[in-house]
């Protein structure tokens, strides 16, 4: 009867307050636990009822934190599911589920125990148990984790019996939340950590790492402190200036080290638009005019049927996105309808989405009829407005369909001779790029805007000849694709990212943002209205400090008395 009440005990929090009006409610909840565990132990253990748990469990005093619960991998069949628990009950509901003699297993160590339903009887699965004592814990609380056998009837039973025990299931986000409150993880960590759970590609799993590892936190302390001390400095000018004999030399120090903060703070919002493509993905957008195997060249890329091809023009009408790897880069390549003018209002909208694709698009794709020297379907196609640093790369497929394109298949060759007169001349003005996958931008010319400058709507870069049925050149193409991609996330990046931490948000930037302008109105001031500066280096750290959630108005102080020897 003492064991039952000793073990049930436990369910109420390890912290009970001392004083205030919820001490009483605490002490009264406690007692009236053990008179209940030792009115129905006796009876409730032998058959196998759970009215021991529920009689046990009084209700938490206010403003005492739930203990949760949740699946913490991935639902369905697996060898092993992770159940995660947190919060002062922890430990109570571990022992709730084990065998009355069994103790809990140490701290942080792994334990193969057998999992009980309440009153003992049942077993619901042998599983590897782990407890996590505050505040050595992910959450900074009481945690324990219960790898279970991978089975959705194992897994239904456990969170069914945690239930009866009183713990409330988790909300999403919750535990991470907790371990946020608790200052175990910074904003960027939180945001980091939810990347890489939602990581797709190398670089975003390393770019996901290194926010989550705190890297980033690290990062945005250091600029962060480095404005508190020059804050602090130009605040001692003003407050202990003339009793103390600091001098104008201290606040002109300042200026040169918030300017080179200011020059490094720019330079890494200069690589944000790297970073937001590498977490949110490189936009590629196949157009052209109908028939020209924009779809087939979509399935051959995707590597499935993803789009539906057929010989009748306007077939595809709506936006067809598949999601590719290119060079550990996320990619969004997407289909659209051929462009032409057509009375179809269906079709004409799906034209119009082509143009606004394009228009979105970091690369595109321009595919056109090799057997037609490219012009086909053009006149009259709707005009073509790229994004100002939108890659475009020409494409000529059906080279197949060529003359002589097997001779030149089977030899290795692209065929330029074989090719229509406007086909050779294009390749024939080339540095030999198209048999290396090269493209317009790859020779520094810049790709033109609008349409009316060009039969086709574009700049004429060196187009890349393949063909779709026969697979000529799609490596050609590949290749060049996976350049330019790369070529795009390391503009800013300089690496792309994959050593470095990059701005991955709009929120980061935001902040950044707002801290490069008040330094540079510090600077503005040259000097005077020391008052006025002080405020500006503030605003300065404090939109730093946004970044990662850190605002803390005594941190000036504190920096203050450390440096300067103030009251000698």
């Amino acid at each position: 009867m003492a064991l039952t009440a000793l073990r049930y005990s436990a369910l109420l929090p390890r912290a009970l307050p001392v004083a205030g009006p919820a001490c009483g409610a605490a002490l009264t909840a406690l007692a009236q636990c053990f008179q209940r565990c030792a009115a129905s132990s006796s009876s409730s253990w032998a058959d196998g009822s759970d009215t021991t748990a529920a009689a046990c469990h009084a209700p938490l005093p206010a403003g005492c934190r739930d203990t949760i619960f949740a699946l913490s991998s991935a639902p369905g069949c697996s060898a092993v599911a992770v159940v995660r628990i947190s919060g002062p009950a922890s430990d109570a509901a571990l022992a709730g589920l084990l065998p009355p003699t069994q103790p809990l297993p140490p701290p942080r160590t792994a334990a193969l125990v057998s999992l009980l339903a309440p009153g003992g009887t049942a077993l619901l699965d042998r599983a590897l148990v782990l407890r996590f004592p505050a505040p050595r814990s992910f959450t900074g609380e009481d945690s324990a984790e219960l790898h279970l056998h991978g089975s959705p009837a194992v897994v239904r039973a456990v969170l069914r019996t945690l239930g009866t025990l009183r713990l409330r299931p988790a909300e999403p986000g919750e535990f991470t939340r907790r371990a946020f409150d608790a200052g175990k993880l910074d904003l960027t960590q939180v945001e980091g950590l939810a990347d890489l759970l939602a990581a797709e590609t190398e670089s975003q799993r390393r770019q996901a790492l290194l926010h989550s590892t705190g890297a980033v936190r690290r990062q945005h302390e250091q600029w962060r402190q480095t404005l508190l001390t020059c804050l602090a400095r130009l605040e001692a000018v003003i407050d202990f200036g003339e009793d103390d004999g600091i001098g104008d030399d201290v606040a002109a120090g300042v200026a040169p080290l918030v300017r080179a903060l200011r020059r490094e703070v720019e330079g890494h919002l200069a690589a944000a638009a790297s970073g937001e493509l590498i977490r949110s993905g490189v936009r590629i957008a196949i157009v052209g005019p109908p028939n020209a195997g924009k779809s087939s060249l979509l399935n051959l890329l995707a590597g499935h049927e993803a789009a539906i091809v057929s010989p009748v023009p306007g077939t595809t009408r709506d936006l067809v996105q598949v999601q590719l790897e290119l060079g550990g880069v996320k990619v969004i390549l997407s289909d659209s309808a051929g462009l032409r003018q057509t009375l179809c209002p269906i079709e004409a909208e799906g034209v119009r989405r082509a143009v606004a694709a394009a228009a979105q698009a970091q690369i595109v794709l321009h595919v056109a009829d090799a057997a037609d020297e490219g012009a086909a379907g053009e006149e009259g196609a709707p005009e073509l407005v790229l994004a100002e640093h939108a890659v475009h790369l020409r494409v000529l497929n059906k080279a197949d369909l060529l003359p002589g394109a097997e001779a030149a298949a089977a030899s290795g060759q692209a065929g330029a001779a074989s090719a229509p007169a406007a086909v050779a001349a294009a390749v024939a003005a080339g540095d030999g790029g198209a048999a290396a996958g090269g493209s317009g931008t790859a020779t520094g010319a810049p790709p033109a805007r609008r349409r009316d400058e060009e039969p086709s709507g574009f700049a004429r870069p060196m187009p890349l000849l393949i063909s779709c049925k026969s697979g000529q050149g799609v490596d050609t193409l590949l290749a060049a694709l996976r350049r330019q991609v790369l070529a795009l996330v390391e503009a800013g990046g300089g690496d792309g990212g994959l050593a470095g931490a990059l701005v991955t948000r709009t929120r980061h930037r935001y902040h950044l943002g707002e801290a490069v302008a008040a330094m540079a109105r510090y600077e503005a001031l040259s000097g005077r209205e020391l008052e006025l500066s002080c405020e500006e280096l503030r605003a300065a750290a404090r939109a730093v400090g946004r970044v990662v959630g850190a605002i803390d108005t005594e941190a000036v102080l504190d920096e203050l008395f450390s440096t300067f020897c103030i009251g000698k």
